[in-house]
Order: structure tokens, then sequence, then C-alpha cells
């Protein structure tokens, strides 16, 4: 698995971030959807804890990692957070990932997380990592 690949990213969001005015991040459709400047903070929320479970799965089988995505972002209130906060906070949290991914042991991929909430469900650190990257690019097409 090719994790540059999270690097390119981030590199290339980053620049089309410059393109987004502040109103345009700030913009809530509506009281209960999130504005993309809540959804960069998601994606952060998402590198939190996606961090934690890339170093806990390599010394603790089967641990259960999950967190409430909406919670989070209510809690931490990305909307009155200037934007180039939250996207500082996002490069630097998935270039760190880019670090401890790529500092994984081949063996280590195979070992196991639960990452649901509901009904326990456990999958690889090579599954979850890819899913990470799968998650981040379902939420940057709606930014």
């Amino acid at each position: 698995m090719d994790y540059q690949v999270l690097r390119n990213i981030v590199d290339a969001e980053l620049q089309r971030f410059e393109t987004i005015s502040e109103e345009e991040w700030s913009y809530k459709i509506s009281p209960e959807k999130w504005s993309k400047k809540e959804i960069l903070g998601h994606l952060c929320d998402s590198a939190l804890t996606n961090i934690r479970r890339f170093v806990v799965t390599q010394y603790k089988e089967n641990d259960t990692i999950v967190y409430d995505q909406d919670f989070w972002v209510k809690a931490q209130n990305y909307q009155n957070i200037p934007v180039s906060e939250v996207i500082s906070l996002w490069k630097s949290l998935n270039f760190q990932i880019v670090h401890t991914v790529g500092n994984i042991p081949d063996e280590a991929l195979k070992r196991t997380c639960d990452t649901t909430k509901a009904v326990p469900q456990t999958f690889t650190l090579e599954y979850i990592i890819q899913d990470y990257i799968d998650h981040l690019q379902y939420h940057l097409k709606a930014i």
C-alpha cells in the first residue's frame, strides 16, 4: 500500500482550499447540516481517531475505538474557528498519519480493531488505513 498517496491528496487539497473564501467555508445550507469548515473539522476528528487506531492496534488486538462524529464536531465548535486554523490542524494530522502509517511493520497490518458502536465488528489495520483514505476522499468532494 502506497501511503504517499495521502501526502499527495493533502498537498493537492491545500492548493484547492486557497481558492475557497471564508464565507464559502462557513456557509450552512441548514442549521443541522455541516458547513465546509465543519466537514473539514470532521476530517480532523477522523484523523485523530484513526491515529489512535493505527498506533493502538499494533500492540492491542481488537481494541474498540469509536467516536460520535456529530458530537465531536459540535463539541469542538469548528464553525467558530478561523478556517486557517482548521486547515492547519487537518494538514498536520494527515502528515502525521503519513509518518505513522509508513512506520507500521507489514505483519502489524493484519492485526484487528473494532471500529463500530452498535454491533462489534473488527477490521484489519490494513483495511482501516485504506478506509480512512477512502472516507477522506469522499468528504473532500463535498468541500
